[in-house]
């Protein structure tokens, strides 16, 4: 099964600039939601989470204590009518935040499993192509893929190389190369060959595929909580059992002070007391966590991923494809005393107008951009052209009387002792202060002397050295990783701004070094796309492969970059921390804003036995019961205004951990204790100005 129509789960992201259009209340998402609270009512279901069970099963007593009032039909229930339905709004709005959260996941999933359609797929079957439905293929199969058809399942190209549309997969419009062997042999179901032919292997079952995964993953239903989740659950289960254990003993001490109290202000007493804001809006935070990252094109396979890039210290990166383009570029003409830099960029831009690799375009373009020298047609010029060859170490071209070679400065010093001269000593300065710098010195040559010099390096990807500020802003340590020697390996280091780096590595050496910073206590996060890879992203706490790498590095991960862009790991830790903060200002915000329901219902329940707590009643609540119910109501209000908040999550700035720490305490500790005072006094002036209490 694959996908024929452009990739909608990401609707409305911008993965640009990091900002979702999609709006935090949904309609259709908000409608499905509140559906989905009424069946989150489930008391299996509940029991996931300790805070709302106790509150559901005190609505229940209530209810039950209320249908007996009224067939007594005893007198004023409509103060216990009120208190049992703002009950059942608490455990609803809890619901619902959550319920919010996975619906966002739950459209998404929708809208891929609306893009998935049977293809055709052509399979190679002992040396005979065959017609098969795409659901038959199974792992191991070969198939033929041809311009204009759909890729029928996720492989890896095992012969041939073809341009490929991937935006179905990544939303991005520009194509791809992908071909056989190398670290851009892996393709997608779904996606579409544009041009050229090739052989796949398919390397997935039916319902295996990325496609299948992808929905997997953006169901909100099926995360599971995360170690941290799981840690704040069992504190906050146990605050739950100390205040029902306080509320129950209580009674008795009422009964003695001759304040006896209903079941419903006692319940009331529970709801307000335990941390129902936070424990109502626990799953929503964790849930919305992992949305922020599909909206940034990101898929995490867990929630522990996405905590864990919350707190990372160390980033590894593969320099090749990651940092720097990958392939080597022209990057300068450096002309031999006397000739001028047009003549040389012209010589330069002919040797390479056949030559097909990425070096010889980059020269081609350089000589354009830089001197606006444009390609000529090779035919018109009757040229004819010397390809490279390992003897000669050279490439060139013969025209109209000239003669250009292009090659390693050896092997035209050789070429030009032929003609009775050599590589002159400028020149041979020039080679050796750009092979010291790290990059590749090519010598160019016509007709038995020097030209100059084009210098050829590892182009490093435009923004980097700000996105390693930003990292370095956030407390996080850069490392690089390489093949190349130390010496160009520490030039492209402070090129690319990265704060250290590994040369001459091999896999086992980028394994070495996570264990050695984990060793320490620290969390490494590895970017990384190619089969060498896997090992490490396989051992770092965040493994973050590329989409566009190979099978092996995208299962090593534990998330996949739709985009392939290696700078996204800024937004992953920004989206980590994001996680965190939010999770800890809400938990304070909740735990503070107890505070005020305490002068709001100790007063209420024994200012009659104890007239000296009048003093507590600070907010100057009309009655007893506004005061009960006033703290019930804003207990229930809050966790539907705090949904946004919990969905959005709190603004990452990247600053230290104490100064977060403050910042955060303030607005949400000292918050979470003013609104509270302010909000319940507003509900009693009104609830009392239309005469409910």
């Amino acid at each position: 099964m694959s996908t024929q129509v452009a990739f909608e789960p990401l609707i409305g992201s911008d993965t640009h600039s990091g900002k979702s259009r999609r709006s935090i209340m949904n309609a259709p998402i908000a409608r499905r939601a509140a559906i989905d609270a009424l069946r989150k009512l489930n008391p299996i279901a509940m029991m996931r989470n300790p805070v709302m069970f106790v509150v559901e099963v005190g609505s229940v007593l209530t209810t039950v204590l209320l249908i007996s009032d009224l067939a007594r039909r005893l007198p004023n229930t409509s103060f216990d009518l009120q208190i049992t339905l703002w009950l059942w709004f608490t455990v609803l709005f809890a619901n619902f935040a959550e319920a919010m959260a996975e619906g966002r996941g739950k459209a998404q999933a929708d809208a891929l499993r609306q893009a998935k359609s049977e293809t055709i797929a052509y399979r190679i079957r002992f040396g005979v192509v065959e017609e098969v439905p795409s659901s038959r293929l199974r792992a191991e199969d070969l198939v033929r893929v041809s311009a204009g058809q759909m890729i029928p399942g996720d492989g890896e190209v095992v012969a041939g190389v073809a341009s490929v549309d991937e935006s179905a997969i990544t939303g991005e419009s520009a194509p791809v190369i992908r071909e056989a062997g190398g670290d851009r042999s892996a393709v997608t179901g779904g996606t579409r060959v544009l041009s050229d032919e090739i052989t796949v292997r398919i390397t997935s079952n039916p319902g295996e595929t990325f496609l299948d995964r992808m929905i997997a993953l953006v169901e909100g239903a099926e995360r599971q909580k995360t170690p941290n989740e799981i840690a704040l659950n069992i504190l906050l289960a146990g605050l739950t059992i100390i205040f029902l254990l306080a509320v129950v003993t209580l009674q008795p001490f009422a009964l003695y002070s001759r304040a006896p109290q209903s079941i419903f202000v006692l319940v009331s007493l529970l709801v307000c007391l335990i941390p129902t804001t936070i424990g109502g809006l626990l799953s929503a935070i964790g849930i919305a966590g992992m949305d922020r990252l599909v909206q940034h094109n990101v898929l995490a396979t867990s929630g522990r991923a996405v905590e864990a890039a919350g707190d990372v210290n160390t980033l590894l990166l593969d320099k090749t494809g990651t940092i720097t383009i990958g392939n080597r570029q022209a990057s300068e003409f450096i002309p031999a005393p006397g000739i001028s830099n047009d003549r040389l960029a012209d010589a330069a831009q002919l040797s390479s107008l056949p030559d097909e690799t990425p070096e010889g375009r980059s020269i081609v373009i350089l000589a354009k951009e830089r001197y606006g020298l444009r390609g000529r047609e090779l035919a018109q010029l009757n040229a004819v052209f010397v390809p490279f060859s390992a003897t000669t170490r050279m490439s060139g071209i013969d025209l109209e009387g000239r003669s250009i070679r292009k090659g390693a400065a050896d092997a035209i010093a050789r070429y030009l002792r032929e003609f009775g001269g050599g590589l002159p000593a400028e020149v041979q300065s020039v080679v050796e202060g750009i092979a010291r710098s790290g990059g590749t010195p090519l010598v160019v040559a016509e007709n038995g002397r020097a030209l100059g010099v084009i210098h050829l390096k590892d182009i490093v990807k435009g923004g980097m050295r700000e996105r390693f500020l930003q990292l370095r802003a956030m407390g996080i340590r850069t490392v690089m990783i390489t093949g190349d020697n130390p010496l160009t390996a520490a030039a492209i280091a402070r090129e690319a701004g990265v704060d250290d780096f590994l040369a001459e590595a091999k896999p086992k050496d980028k394994m070495d070094l996570i264990r050695r910073e984990q060793s320490e206590g620290k969390l490494v996060a590895m970017t990384g796309d190619g089969t060498n890879d896997a090992p490490a992203l396989a051992q770092a706490d965040v493994g973050v492969a590329m989409n566009s790498g190979t099978q092996a590095a995208k299962e090593a991960g534990n998330m996949v970059d739709l985009d392939s862009n290696p700078t996204k790991l800024i937004e992953i830790v920004a989206i980590g921390k994001q996680l965190l903060m939010t999770r800890g200002a809400l938990t304070t915000f909740s735990i503070a804003n107890d505070v005020a329901k305490y002068f709001a219902i100790i007063p209420a329940m024994f200012a009659g036995a104890f007239p000296v707590l009048n003093a507590l009643n600070i907010m100057h609540l009309r009655t007893p019961q506004s005061a009960i119910l006033s703290a019930i109501i804003f207990n229930a209000l809050i966790i539907v205004l705090l949904i946004p908040l919990a969905l959005r999550g709190v603004k990452y700035r990247p600053s230290s951990a104490a100064a977060m720490l403050q910042r955060n305490l303030l607005i949400y500790g000292v918050g979470g204790v003013v609104i509270p005072f302010i909000g319940i006094k507003a509900i009693d002036l009104a609830i009392t100005a239309i005469g409910l209490a």
